[in-house]
């Protein structure tokens, strides 16, 4: 006979969990972000009319001179860009393939190849030196 499960473990959804695209450096000093810096956070959805090269400007935000000794500035930038992410991007972070992205100029290519990639640039340079004065 079957071994017998309780409602709460049929009705649970049988998924396995394999983690964020971010591989985390190991730190000696606990760090968590703050909410306020959370707050300051610029957000991005995904959507066309959004620049996604002006998004990645939230490292700005992620400088500080107050940060932990032991803490890189790149931790914190990867630490900090789910928490930038809204919608249909968070939804495609997720989806990355787990422990991806172990560096913020890793996490900068795969962002861009996603939402600016190489055919996007080639339009608008092919747009550019394709204006002709009218007279």
């Amino acid at each position: 006979m079957a071994a017998e499960q309780t409602l709460r473990h049929l009705a649970a959804p049988d998924v396995n969990y394999n983690g964020l695209c971010i591989e985390y450096d190991d730190v000696d000093v606990p760090f968590e972000l703050k909410s306020g810096l959370i707050h300051l956070l610029p957000r991005f959805n995904g959507l066309a009319g959004k620049d996604p090269h002006k998004h990645l400007e939230f490292q700005v935000v992620c400088f500080t001179p107050l940060r932990p000794e032991g803490i890189t500035e790149d931790h914190i930038k990867l630490t900090a860009f789910p928490f930038s992410l809204q919608g249909a991007a968070k939804d495609w972070l997720y989806y990355l393939e787990p422990n991806s992205v172990s560096s913020s100029a890793d996490l900068k290519k795969v962002f861009l190849e996603k939402y600016f990639p190489a055919s996007r640039a080639a339009s608008i340079r092919k747009e550019i030196c394709g204006i002709r004065q009218g007279n």
